[in-house]
């Protein structure tokens, strides 16, 4: 069975303070959760559930972050009974996984959101998009929860469902999330250009793709497809040649050698 990561409680530590941390590394989980996502397909790349090993990462930091008056103890059960279930869900015993989730989403806070998202994610495998879509929007339109986590869930949501949704309401959903000072930025903004581009607004949506590929935050998938996009709606979205080119092969960018003349 997975193990909990250790967390060591100060009690002399601010509770305040302590929260913060916990919001901080929560933030660097879940972003680099979603830089490591599945690329292989527009649709399939964003309505795919997060990794299993980095759902526990976040569980763990998650309990703790939305400790709402429950026992140390309560607490730890619940985020032990989560690795169970993501156990069985790792084994392949889905319907035993989907059942321990179930009794989990009945609690509060961050386990039960975890239990929805890993719902989501079977709903969808399944082919149950509608559900899938349901327990994500339940996740996204839950204030208590981090903003991160919402806006994880959104993303989500909308990629399942983006067949479904018209242009105009894929920009509303996800534009408030599709701004460069945002963790998800690149997955949101693609989703939104995409949503242009289907409108028939080919000059906003290369200006999107543009932006997005100069935005050395997103990562290179992202910015790959994104450049390939821009291209073939007519905007350069290479500012140095051979830095792309190193970015693209992997390879460093050599440094021209200086030739001193007496």
């Amino acid at each position: 069975m997975a193990k909990l990561p250790d967390i060591v409680v100060n009690s002399n530590k601010p509770k305040s303070k302590e929260r913060d941390v916990e919001q901080e590394m929560l933030m660097r989980e879940v972003d680099e959760a979603v830089r490591q996502d599945d690329v292989s397909g527009f649709a399939k790349k964003y309505g795919l559930p997060l990794g299993i090993g980095v759902f526990l990462i976040i569980a763990a930091f998650g309990a703790y972050l939305f400790f709402d008056g429950r026992s140390e103890a309560e607490l730890e059960d619940r985020s032990v009974e989560l690795v169970q279930a993501m156990d069985q869900l790792e084994a392949g015993n889905i319907d035993q996984a989907d059942s321990q989730l179930a009794a989990l989403m009945e609690g509060e806070g961050g386990v039960a959101a975890m239990a929805r998202m890993q719902r989501a994610g079977i709903a969808l495998e399944q082919g149950r998009t509608a559900d899938a879509v349901a327990l994500y929007d339940e996740v996204a339109n839950d204030g208590e929860l981090p903003a991160e986590l919402r806006d994880i869930a959104a993303i989500r949501s909308v990629s399942a469902n983006y067949d479904n949704m018209t242009p105009a309401d894929v920009i509303a959903r996800l534009g408030p999330i599709a701004v460069a000072d945002n963790a998800f930025y690149g997955s949101a903004a693609e989703l939104v250009a995409h949503a242009y581009l289907t409108q028939g607004e080919t000059d906003q949506a290369g200006a999107m793709f543009g932006e997005i590929a100069r935005n050395d935050e997103v990562p290179l998938p992202i910015r790959d497809r994104a450049r390939a996009q821009a291209g073939v709606l007519g905007v350069d979205a290479i500012d140095d040649v051979d830095a792309a080119l190193a970015e693209i092969t992997g390879e460093e960018l050599e440094e021209p050698s200086v030739e001193l003349v007496e």
